[in-house]
């Protein structure tokens, strides 16, 4: 690929020496860090960061709206001038729910133009997306909350801040404030179409927050498991070129230390843009040459130049992203996926045939012959019918603990705990 392999082969990849997912929690530190002359973090679910100027404050990000408080006292601690701009990189949640608490009655509220979809997204779709979320951060979040609680030497919390925006754009933005300049960039191939880098072009500092995913170094999700919109992947490469072209000196991503030297930045770039590219070229020939979705999944792998973490995405979920992106959800395999029917209505009817401890025994066999996702489908199958039967419940917690000890992915890793639990 075009200027792929030499300048990134120079580098370890960055994300085996980064902390990976399990290393995020919400906002409690004692005080905000500096990185950089006039920028500091205050760490959080996602890290909101202060730009101190001759003529007042800037905030990007704002966290969740139980963190907005502590971003606000470590910000305060620094420095007491107005807040003069609070910028969001992205509409997620994690960025604009401080909102109330870091503002002040002044300052101007700013984020690219395609903002009201997601503020609208996560409204419409609270309670579906807090459910399918809390298997993997409910106890981060109550250990956490409780952090703050001591922080803060209270319990009263202020609940999420539904944003309004003052000031919007398109494409790119300049703002000049205190003797700093400014340059929002639109990134739509971020996480959300609305998200935004701010580019310091004098200091060459470029705050990307969740742009190439909560993970740097780490492919990113095409679609999450809790739920969400499908990304682009042909957007993303293109914000990474966007970005990459920057030449940036410290990139100031959404969790964990920035990282520093143009050289090493532009490898890392490099690298998560041409792995996206493979994903995608490599499924799209596959489609084009009759391939199944589950194929696929299995035959594409990242040749080793390309290496980055799958602690947060997988490729083989990129894969199914990509496939269903272009395709969408027919996939051509059963005339069942065109109808209201799943297999689940039939499950009774083959553990009767069958009989149920005849297909826990070959389940067994399955687990013992490292086959566990087919010891699962048919230990599903029983339990769907007798939802006690403690052969099954002992194949699924085995089936599970094995594909456990096979994954570093965070949102993986939370599932199978959460089914091993289930079934214990």
């Amino acid at each position: 690929m075009e200027e792929t392999s030499a300048m990134s082969q120079q580098f370890e990849p960055v994300y085996r020496s980064r902390p990976g997912a399990d290393g995020l929690r919400p906002a409690a530190a004692e005080r905000a860090e500096q990185i950089a002359p006039g920028l500091w973090c205050s760490p959080g679910l996602s890290n909101a960061y202060l730009l101190t100027t001759g003529d007042g404050r800037v905030i990007v990000n704002t966290g969740m709206g139980f963190e907005g408080p502590v971003h606000r006292a470590n910000f305060d601690a620094v420095d007491t001038s107005p807040v003069r701009y609070v910028i969001f990189t992205q509409g997620h949640v994690d960025h604009v729910g401080g909102l109330d608490s870091v503002r002040d009655p002044d300052t101007t509220v700013v984020a690219q133009a395609n903002w009201r979809t997601w503020r609208d997204d996560n409204e419409r779709l609270l309670p579906f997306r807090a459910s399918r979320s809390a298997f993997a951060f409910r106890d981060t979040l109550t250990t956490g909350i409780q952090a703050i609680h001591r922080r803060l030497g209270t319990t009263r919390l202020p609940g999420q801040s539904v944003p309004t925006v003052d000031l919007d754009f398109e494409e790119t933005l300049t703002l000049e404030i205190g003797g700093r300049q400014l340059e929002l960039i639109a990134v739509p191939g971020g996480e959300t179409t609305d998200s935004l880098v701010v580019w310091l072009p004098e200091e060459r500092i470029c705050l990307c927050g969740n742009t190439f995913g909560p993970i740097f170094g780490h492919i990113p999700n095409l679609v999450t498991m809790r739920g969400d919109r499908y990304r682009d992947a042909l957007a993303a490469i293109a914000s990474i070129e966007r970005v990459r072209d920057l030449k940036p000196e410290l990139l100031v991503t959404g969790h964990f230390a920035p990282i520093n030297g143009t050289d090493l930045i532009n490898a890392e770039l490099t690298r998560l843009r041409d792995a996206i590219q493979y994903i995608h070229d490599e499924t799209v020939a596959g489609m084009n040459a009759g391939k199944d979705v589950a194929t696929l999944m299995r035959e594409i792998t990242l040749p080793a130049e390309y290496e980055v973490g799958q602690g947060y995405g997988k490729v083989s979920w990129d894969v199914r992203a990509v496939w269903e992106n272009y395709s969408g959800w027919f996939h051509q395999r059963s005339t069942t996926e065109l109808y209201p029917v799943g297999f689940d209505a039939v499950t009774a009817d083959v553990v009767e045939l069958a009989g149920a401890d005849a297909l826990v025994d070959r389940a067994r066999a399955h687990l013992a012959a490292d086959r566990p996702l087919h010891a699962i489908h048919l230990a599903e199958a029983v339990a769907m019918a007798q939802a006690e039967h403690p052969g099954a419940r002992e194949v699924l917690r085995a089936a599970h603990e094995i594909l456990l000890g096979n994954t570093t992915n965070f949102w993986e890793k939370a599932w199978l705990s959460k089914q091993i639990a289930k079934n214990s």
